[in-house]
């Protein structure tokens, strides 16, 4: 733990809360896919105390998966937000025992079924220019992660300003293992954690906790979840716009908390050696040696769960957070809306459709993966998940140029 503390002194970690204030998705759902009621705008709530404008994610019967409507309800209320004087600050939480469990899977499942290709577009779009707005965010914000926080719901909060977790919150990536790559921003944050862990959390779709949310740097403040009417109370009174204030406010309740003994943040050391390697078969050759050698626990989970993934998924997914080490947030945007078109067309492989039929639909957990292992994914395929799109389809348009990039400093 100690050598993972001086990785974050020295740099290496996150530090999204700092570059937020110098700049201005996937888990087993319930099957309910979208219905036209949902399209309303009580997907989004919106509750206001003095300064304070709070939007509440309210699908809980789906763990507030995140939907087209959510993306464009949020992308209107943060703009007009972000213009109104009398709002100091924003607020964004689920309602239910989830944050957001990520994109509604089922339902863009089921647009790829019925041809609906442009639905899934609009989709990917909404949700990645919101999340693109929350990072260029002219104004503070606070997230708070009690709950599900997963996939595109990491995605939908973790560029703001600060980010609450509590002893409820469990946080993964884990869109290897329904066919699909790391996205919604995902791969900026991911590669910027300490060490190689964004790789880890990116291939193995592993959980964290709260306490290790925050230990990482994914989180800026820690709470007991019986506490959080405190710090919405506290927050209720603020009438200013100063983020200084508002950080005020939350390190009057926030905890300090360490991860446990069997964290994989006490296994820093062993994760970086085995996870810094340049290929997907040299991480997992290494695994293995490291789980033959010693017979660690940690070391056999992960091998089984890197084996059980998507091969495709992990080819892709690794090359996606190199590459998110060098780019800004608008820049891995757009390269992962690319990689979303790819991934959905069935042009390259029907991992998507595969994975979330034998995960969320079906149930039967036995994916029938193409190609079946990482040694037949070639080159070639990978390469396609990050070419240029078609001449006659457009790239992902961000309005970088009305908004600073959100970049490191």
């Amino acid at each position: 733990m100690q050598r993972f503390k001086a990785a974050l002194s020295a740099g290496n970690g996150v530090h999204l809360r700092r570059f937020v204030r110098h700049c201005r998705g996937v888990c087993s759902l319930p099957d309910a896919a979208l219905t036209p009621a949902d399209n309303l705008d009580h997907q989004v709530l919106v509750e206001g105390k003095a300064w304070s404008r709070t939007a509440v994610l309210n699908r809980p019967a789906v763990l507030n998966a995140f939907t087209t409507a959510m993306g464009a309800r949020l992308q209107k209320l943060y703009k007009s937000w972000e213009d109104d004087p009398d709002v100091g600050f924003i607020v964004l939480k689920g309602s239910g025992k989830a944050f957001c469990a990520g994109g509604d899977i089922v339902s863009l499942y089921h647009m790829i079924k019925r041809g609906k290709i442009d639905d899934c577009k609009d989709f990917f779009r909404a949700c990645y220019t919101f999340i693109y707005l929350l990072g260029t965010c002219l104004k503070p914000h606070v997230a708070i992660l009690n709950g599900i926080t997963m996939g595109g719901g990491a995605g939908v909060s973790i560029p703001g300003t600060f980010r609450i977790a509590t002893d409820k919150t469990v946080f993964a990536t884990p869109e290897t293992l329904i066919g699909f790559h790391t996205d919604a921003g995902a791969s900026f944050y991911l590669s910027h954690l300490p060490g190689h862990l964004g790789e880890f959390l990116a291939l193995t779709g592993d959980r964290l906790n709260g306490s290790e949310m925050m230990a990482s740097g994914l989180a800026t403040h820690y709470l007991h979840s019986s506490r959080l009417p405190l710090i919405e109370e506290e927050l209720g009174k603020i009438v200013t716009d100063d983020p200084s204030v508002v950080e005020a406010s939350l390190d009057k309740y926030g905890e300090v908390v360490y991860p446990n003994e069997t964290s994989v943040l006490q296994r820093m050391e062993l994760l970086d050696k085995c996870f810094s390697h340049d290929t997907v078969e040299e991480i997992i050759d290494s695994v293995e040696c490291e789980a033959g050698r010693t017979k660690d626990a940690w070391c056999i989970s992960t091998l089984k769960r890197l084996k059980e993934v998507s091969p495709l998924s992990l080819k892709v997914s690794l090359r996606s957070i190199r590459e998110g080490r060098f780019q800004t947030l608008d820049q891995c945007l757009v390269r992962e809306y690319r990689m979303s078109l790819q991934g959905i067309t069935k042009q390259i492989s029907n991992d998507f459709c595969e994975g979330v039929r034998a995960r969320v639909v079906e149930k039967d957990f036995a994916p029938k993966w193409d190609p079946p292992s990482v040694e037949n994914v070639s080159k070639d395929m990978v390469d396609q998940y990050f070419s240029p799109l078609s001449e006659f389809e457009p790239d992902l348009e961000l309005p970088t140029e009305l908004r600073e990039a959100f970049t490191q400093s």
